[in-house]
């Protein structure tokens, strides 16, 4: 199934764009999280990733500015290997955290539980909301396309177009916004999945998220009292 876009975007077609600047700096603040963890709780030096991430990241958003429905299909497969390098190692560091803890003899302030805990919840909203901005519709580019793919996420304002403005379209913080309520939330909120691939990684955000509350922030709490 296909959608057409609104008149007031179809009047222009393959003329919208959209900015990268937003999930590329919300890129640079999880590596920014990440090699601000302790180095027990990262897959060796920190500023490793941090380097080859940063040597992706910023040319691309120098000369590729704006995403548009005709950038090369390399562009976005660069963005997804990026996302995909943060998220494995944020869930190394989830594993690590969680080792940590259960290994006898291990000695750790609550503070410090608290803070590497609160990065690690930080960066799986991150990480997950850049999934979300990737998958919907195909991606960025596919949702700037005069027809559209099916909606992997039915967000509020597609379905009541009158609160929205003419040709309104979901950007990065719209899809940072579902991250963060589901990981608050451990559930959907306004913006329902739709899809398959849509309620696995909701799920599974909501999995992390549940973990990284339940077992290390309550560890951490209990340190403190």
């Amino acid at each position: 199934m296909t959608y057409s876009k609104t008149d007031a975007e179809a009047a222009m077609p393959g003329h919208a764009t959209e900015s990268r600047w937003p999930a590329s700096l919300a890129l640079i603040s999880a590596l920014v999280l990440y090699v601000t963890l302790p180095e027990h709780l990262t897959l060796g030096p920190p500023w490793i990733l941090a380097i080859i991430e940063l040597a992706l990241i910023i040319p691309v958003a120098l000369v590729f500015p704006r995403r548009t429905h005709h950038d090369p299909h390399w562009l976005r497969t660069v963005a997804i290997v990026l996302i995909a390098t943060i998220n494995a190692a944020n869930v190394a560091s989830l594993i690590f955290l969680v080792r940590f803890l259960l290994t006898a003899g291990q000695r750790a302030t609550g503070t410090e539980l608290l803070v590497s805990s609160f990065e690690v919840w930080l960066t799986n909203i991150i990480v997950f909301a850049l999934w979300y901005w990737e998958l919907d519709r195909g991606g960025p580019n596919a949702r700037l396309a005069p027809i559209q793919k099916a909606p992997d996420f039915l967000f509020p304002q597609t379905l009541t177009p009158s609160t929205a403005p003419p040709g309104w379209r979901p950007h990065f913080f719209d899809y940072f916004y579902v991250a963060f309520t589901n990981a608050t939330a451990f559930s959907p909120t306004d913006t329902m999945p739709l899809t398959q691939t849509a309620k696995t990684l909701m799920a599974v955000q909501s999995l992390t998220s549940l973990l990284t509350v339940a077992l290390v922030a309550a560890r951490a709490v209990n340190i403190l009292s």
